[in-house]
């Protein structure tokens, strides 16, 4: 098989990382602000919480919180794995990598919220808006400027650890291209997976930049 044929035999894989990558950041990006909201929380046993939540995910392997996320109903309610259908797998995958990034995601939303100037907090309450109007008008969109860099970092990052769900038997493109080698006894499917994940990640690092453009404004 030459390169353009492997190619094409990768793609249900593709297709299957795309899904990871896609619905993880749906999921991640809006829980983490939420996670975010918890740790800048007045009430000390919540912040403490997200703290601890936050710890936790960003301490240990995202390889095992997978493995947690896909066998915690057997052992911790002694649910049989095949009572929970095949869907399981897949939903234990975006449940694990979106609980993960999440955590990353609030640090970096944290960030970006703290840098703001106090100022603007009083200003706009001069102004009579209110706490929610004062963070999605004033203070928002300063933070998205300032946290995007950082952000398309992480999401770089996913696009790559996306072949970590063959660790617990999701076929995406890695598992795939290792399958594809084996058969055919060649290196080529791994030239090919790094050829699609390095693509995927310019079109990732370009949508940042037209982002980045788009809120050039002065902060």
């Amino acid at each position: 098989m030459n390169l353009s044929d492997i190619l094409w035999s990768l793609r249900y894989g593709v297709l299957y990382t795309a899904e990871i990558f896609a619905l993880t950041l749906a999921f991640s990006l809006p829980l983490g602000l939420a996670v975010c909201f918890g740790r800048l929380c007045r009430l000390k046993p919540v912040s403490l919480l997200f703290r601890f939540y936050i710890s936790v995910m960003r301490g240990t392997p995202l390889m095992l919180q997978l493995f947690v996320a896909y066998f915690l109903p057997y052992y911790a309610f002694g649910i049989p794995l095949k009572r929970m259908g095949e869907s399981w797998l897949f939903i234990a995958v975006i449940a694990g990598f979106s609980l993960n990034y999440a955590a990353y995601f609030a640090e970096i939303f944290r960030g970006g919220i703290t840098s703001a100037d106090k100022g603007q907090h009083e200003a706009a309450a001069v102004l009579g808006f209110t706490r929610a109007q004062t963070f999605f008008r004033v203070i928002f969109p300063q933070v998205l400027k300032r946290v995007t860099p950082a952000i398309a970092n992480e999401i770089i990052t996913l696009v790559k650890d996306t072949s970590l769900a063959f660790a617990i038997g999701q076929a995406e493109m890695f598992t795939a291209a290792k399958r594809l080698a084996s058969k055919e006894v060649s290196m080529l499917p791994y030239l090919a997976a790094a050829i699609v994940y390095y693509a995927l990640c310019l079109l990732v690092a370009f949508a940042a930049s037209r982002v980045e453009k788009r809120l050039s404004f002065s902060v």
